[in-house]
């Protein structure tokens, strides 16, 4: 799958924080589980459409 994030993004939002290189690898992994949970629910549901509830 295609970058999730956006990476100057995610830098921004941690302010004076420092981030590993491989962060983003395992952030934009974990929202790739999020995004399938909330498809597989949805679609569990009856429904195309994915909304906030199915988080």
């Amino acid at each position: 799958m295609a970058d999730l994030i956006v990476k100057a993004a995610v830098k921004e939002a941690l302010e004076e924080k420092n981030v590993a290189s491989d962060f983003y690898d395992a952030l934009d992994e974990e929202v790739e589980d999020l995004l399938e949970d909330a498809a597989a629910r949805a679609e569990a549901n009856g429904r195309k459409t994915v909304q906030p509830r199915d988080l």
